[in-house]
């Protein structure tokens, strides 16, 4: 089959990664006709259903999500065969950190987890098995994407939405690097994709962004840096980082949350800590964003500000957001010239290299995905 070229639309597409509601598929939702449309690069996976506060999302038990992770690529094989181009595999992504912030619970039949507090205070040794257990799950289920591990210090253990939940590694920037290191390194021999979170560091907040502005200007401490240095150094590394939604005056003068700050993203974590993978936005449904800026507004400052990838996952709006009104909302601005076309051209290479690893992998499971 010879490769077509790529159109400026479908290399958009692969900027989006959306939540859909649905536990199996027949081809006719939305989801599936986004994906067939290669509108979409990847989909989130959720079992709470937060407009009707029940839990019946995309997970039922490990059978049912294997079944709707096949289906979702075979959707996405047929798209890229229909179009002659590599735009598959899809990526399946999942919040799984364990504790408290885990979609794959026991109750459905899933392996009991530990929350990153929990395995902070035990051996390394006891975080290697559970690193690599927790990978496996993913694998088994055929989800390739984990937004884990959590990277923020406990800075602030009162903290709603981080501390609180029990999501922190530790007080000790160090610490948090080495255990998040375990995870990668295990996320990566089972040829899952990983993202450290939420930068530049969640840890120290006093407020949740899911409901509104979030400004750590007062209570942001510079070691929340520290595990981003000490990881992206390293061999074993996730290929993604995920911002947050928080407010840094001292590190963005202008005020502007990091998801769509260009200090914050390219000044801080490119051109500074000279970080060259992917970068996911937090979801941009978020209050912290949707309250305060037009979908079209965030959207080309994030791309602008230096996101290679956008989440909307579609649990906090009254209707869910189609991906072929954000792939036309960015593709007119690249032709008014809002946003260039090299920026566009930068997030795709970038997406492309996720899905290179996977299909490396795919391939050839024995091959560990750091070589």
């Amino acid at each position: 089959m010879s490769v077509n070229e790529v159109t400026l639309k479908e290399k958009i597409g692969q900027m989006l990664i959306v939540g859909f509601k649905g536990t199996e598929l027949d081809g006719k939702e939305a989801i599936v006709q986004s994906i067939l449309a290669q509108e979409v690069g990847g989909v989130i996976l959720f079992d709470y259903d937060y407009p009707t506060k029940t839990f019946n999302h995309n997970i039922k038990n490990p059978e049912q999500l294997k079944k709707l992770t096949q289906q979702l690529q075979y959707f996405a094989e047929q798209a890229a065969k229909a179009h002659s181009n590599n735009l598959s595999p899809l990526l399946v992504g999942i919040d799984y950190e364990g504790g408290e912030v885990n979609r794959l619970k026991e109750t459905y039949g899933f392996p009991k987890t530990l929350s990153a507090a929990e395995l902070g205070q035990g051996s390394y040794e006891q975080a290697a098995l559970h690193a690599y257990d927790m990978a496996n799950t993913l694998r088994e289920a055929g989800i390739n994407l984990n937004f884990a591990p959590v990277v923020d210090v406990n800075v602030n253990p009162n903290n709603p939405i981080i501390g609180k939940l029990n999501r922190c590694f530790s007080a000790d920037p160090q610490k948090i690097a080495d255990f998040a290191a375990i995870f990668a390194k295990a996320y990566q021999a089972c040829g899952i994709l990983c993202a450290y979170k939420h930068f530049p560091g969640h840890g120290s907040s006093t407020g949740d962004t899911h409901v509104g502005f979030v400004d750590v200007t007062q209570t942001w401490k510079e070691y929340e840096l520290d595990p981003y240095k000490a990881l992206l150094n390293q061999l074993h590394n996730c290929d993604i980082i995920m911002t947050a939604h928080v407010v840094h005056c001292g590190l963005d003068s202008r005020g502007y949350p990091a998801t769509i700050s260009t200090a914050i993203i390219q000044d801080l974590l490119r051109n500074k800590l000279n970080y060259d993978g992917v970068v996911v936005t937090d979801d941009m449904q978020m209050k912290a964003i949707a309250d305060n800026y037009g979908l079209q507004e965030a959207v080309r400052l994030s791309i602008n500000a230096g996101a290679d990838m956008l989440v909307f996952g579609n649990q906090l709006s009254a209707t869910p957001q189609d991906p072929k009104e954000i792939v036309n909302i960015i593709y007119d601005d690249v032709l008014s010239g809002r946003i260039s076309e090299n920026r566009i051209n930068e997030a795709f290479q970038r997406a492309m290299r996720l899905k290179d690893k996977l299909r490396a992998t795919q391939s050839n499971p024995m091959l560990s995905m750091s070589n």
